[in-house]
């Protein structure tokens, strides 16, 4: 058989973020500042050097032109020096178009780069 296509878990598709999104975040007394890997409307992919254990929960609060993006999210999974997947929770109400907003440009960048 010649490749065969697994259905992802995921809802909606991960947007690469290219450098362009940064968030701050706190875990507990843990707060940092992380460069986001890829995005979604359902989670994102955090580059982190000592990643939080699975399950842990995180407030985040994005840093893009979009403006205040607040967000509560939990592990789903850790890749040691390299990251952590996370599941977004809560997205606060006034935020949401904001955050359709981030995934449009990055969308748009991700176009442009491939031509």
């Amino acid at each position: 058989m010649i490749g065969t296509l697994s259905p992802s878990r995921r809802l909606t598709s991960r947007v690469d973020a290219g450098g362009e999104v940064w968030v701050y975040w706190q875990c507990g007394v843990r707060t940092d500042i992380s460069r986001v890997r890829n995005v979604s409307a359902g989670g994102m992919f955090l580059e982190l050097q000592k990643p939080l254990a699975k399950g842990l929960t995180t407030s985040l609060h994005f840093l893009v032109q979009e403006g205040a993006i607040r967000a509560n999210a939990e592990v789903r999974y850790t890749l040691p020096g390299t990251g952590l997947g996370l599941k977004f929770t809560a997205v606060e109400k006034e935020c949401g178009p904001k955050l359709a907003g981030l995934l449009t440009r990055l969308r748009g960048i991700q176009r442009a780069r491939k031509i």
